[in-house]
């Protein structure tokens, strides 16, 4: 390797004088870098001084009211996820009771950075969440009495605006151990005996709130919801599945997918009868639409309680009503050898016949039986959504050179659609559809009775020649 690669071993070579004369040129116009190497140099004095300079940057970062555009957005990124390693990764290994507190105050600053930043992308999210996510291994290690923890956990789950602590719960379960979780439960109980606050909102924001919500009453089914969210939690972390389940009504659990969770905890803990039981009171309409997650325990349950036949059966009903993929092939799988070849020649014939074309196109093309694709799109064009870009374009790619006519029509059947909707900005890419439509033409494609190209476009020009600024994008 050159010597003038950069990498560690050829910068140490360069010695430390001369690498600390570079890094105060490369820091005379960089605040972040002069900034980092503060902290480096507070952290070789201790844990102590490096705390007091993260902070007092905390502290900096929390006052500040200038919005930050999308220029510096990258800075405050990395001036974030900085002061979460030099906590995480410096500090938490010599003085943990330290970390957890500077963790706690910098998960805190959430709210004031996201007020004044564009976070669409989610990557100052990220950073938080990264940081919270550390407690789970700093906090066993810190020294703080399970009550106060309990408080502080239950202070900042209540104001949880922007979701920063979510989770707080089961991370720091553990650290919390029996007696916070049980202090955590008794002031959350406390809290559901305590009249509800109503907020100092406008009168008319409330009225729409209200309007909104389930109960008609926004504060109360908001609070609703934090206690049992809350209590499910501390239920979970306790391994008490009676406490968990109580949080859901009877209403509650006629729903399938809540159902469906329940029955998978029953099931964990070896009551299958039970679950069995608790599914078929949630058991959904069969006009329903697809729930995998209510089929998906009812089947586990079923085979829990050794009743492969009806689990079959079972998944062969969902797999018509569906074509969901993954249970025609745990279908097949347990069948005897030439059973499976004989049921999934079924399935495929029944998807060739099914409802909803583009489905069946997309269970085919995944599966995947090109030429049993290739025939449906011949055979029931009109009845696929042209609108179903992402399967057609798939299709059309896979079928262009054993099955032209199905791609041909594939295309035609986006272009048709984009045309009478007047989906302006997807001009562009039927116009390549076009010439993947005129490069087929010119391989040479038996149309079958149907439009050549040139008829084609003769037939759009008299439907769509009003439509200028399309044609001026199509090559002549």
């Amino acid at each position: 390797m050159s010597k003038k690669t950069l990498n560690e071993a050829n910068l140490t070579a360069l010695g430390a004088e001369r690498l600390a004369q570079l890094l105060m040129e490369v820091s005379a116009g960089s605040a972040l870098i002069k900034r980092r190497l503060r902290l480096e140099l507070s952290h070789s004095l201790g844990p102590e001084e490096l705390a007091r300079d993260v902070r007092k940057r905390l502290t900096s970062i929390r006052r500040s009211t200038s919005y930050v555009g999308w220029r510096k957005r990258k800075s405050l990124i990395k001036d974030l996820s900085t002061q979460s390693a030099m906590i995480t990764d410096k500090i938490a290994e010599g003085s943990p009771t330290l970390a957890f507190e500077l963790l706690w105050e910098f998960i805190e600053l959430a709210p004031s950075v996201y007020s004044r930043v564009d976070d669409s992308r989610g990557e100052i999210a990220e950073v938080f969440h990264a940081a919270l996510a550390q407690f789970e291994t700093i906090g066993p290690r810190a020294v703080i009495a399970p009550d106060t923890l309990a408080a502080q956990i239950w202070e900042v789950v209540r104001d949880n605006s922007f979701g920063e602590f979510d989770g707080v719960i089961a991370i720091l379960a553990p650290t919390l151990g029996d007696a916070g979780l049980n202090h955590l439960k008794k002031l959350v109980l406390d809290y559901q005996g305590a009249p509800v606050v109503e907020s100092d909102d406008h009168e008319a924001l409330r009225f729409l709130r209200d309007l909104r919500s389930s109960g008609g009453n926004y504060q109360v089914d908001q609070k609703a919801k934090l206690i049992k969210t809350s209590l499910q939690q501390i239920a979970t972390a306790q391994g008490d599945m009676d406490a968990y389940i109580a949080q859901y009504s009877a209403a509650d659990l006629k729903s399938p997918k809540i159902a469906a969770q329940i029955a998978n905890l029953m099931m964990s803990k070896g009551q299958n009868a039970e679950s069995l039981e608790v599914l078929l009171n949630a058991e959904p309409k069969t006009s329903r639409p697809i729930l995998r997650e209510w089929d998906t325990a009812y089947i586990a349950c079923l085979l829990a309680l050794d009743r492969l036949e009806d689990a079959q059966d079972h998944r062969w009903s969902c797999f018509c009503r569906t074509l969901n993929s993954g249970m025609l092939r745990d279908y097949l799988k347990v069948l005897p050898d030439f059973d499976d070849l004989e049921h999934e020649e079924a399935a495929k014939a029944h998807a060739m016949e099914f409802g909803d074309a583009t489905a069946a196109l997309a269970f085919l093309m995944a599966w995947p039986d090109h030429r049993r694709a290739g025939a449906l799109i011949e055979a029931r064009v009109n009845a696929l959504d042209g609108d179903q870009h992402e399967v057609l374009s798939a299709a059309a790619e896979a079928l262009r050179d054993k099955h032209p006519l199905a791609a041909v029509l594939a295309w035609r059947c986006m272009i048709n659609y984009v045309l009478w909707e007047g989906q302006r900005a997807r001009y562009g890419a039927i116009v390549d559809m076009i010439s993947e439509c005129a490069a087929a033409d010119i391989d040479g494609i038996d149309y079958n009775n149907r439009l050549t190209h040139a008829q084609y476009l003769d037939a759009l020009r008299q439907q769509h020649g009003h439509k200028s600024s399309f044609w001026t994008k199509l090559p002549d």
